[in-house]
This record gives C-alpha cells, sequence and structure tokens, in this order.
C-alpha cells in the first residue's frame, strides 16, 4: 500500500434542513493492489449522520 490514502473518511451531519454539513474528518482508506475493496482506518465512528469517503486534494495531507 502507499503512505498516501486513496481517500479520506469524513463524517457528515446536517442538524437541519438549511443548516450547512458539517464535515469531520475521521480517518482514511486504502485500495487493495489488486482492486476489489479497501483497508478503512478509522479514529472515530459517527453515532449518527454518515460517513463519506472523498479523494484527497493536493493541500490535504494524506499521512494519518
Amino acid at each position: 500500500m502507499s503512505n498516501k490514502p486513496s481517500f479520506i473518511a469524513y463524517a457528515v451531519r446536517q442538524r437541519g434542513e438549511n443548516e450547512k454539513a458539517n464535515w469531520t474528518a475521521i480517518g482514511v482508506a486504502w485500495a487493495h493492489k489488486k482492486g476489489g475493496g479497501f483497508n478503512v482506518e478509522l479514529e472515530a465512528t459517527p453515532l449518527d449522520g454518515r460517513i463519506v469517503l472523498m479523494r484527497p486534494t493536493d493541500a490535504e495531507d494524506g499521512d494519518r
């Protein structure tokens, strides 16, 4: 696996319809070398809301 993750995991929570969603980085994911899956490392688990995986940008430090 590369040190740079394929995805960053975010807990996303929106309290009200008109409120902006709160995104909190909670972990990372790496693609399997042979494809077909991912290894996911989470530092936290949301009690409510959802987990969203996004590709890291150049500005984000992917080494956790």
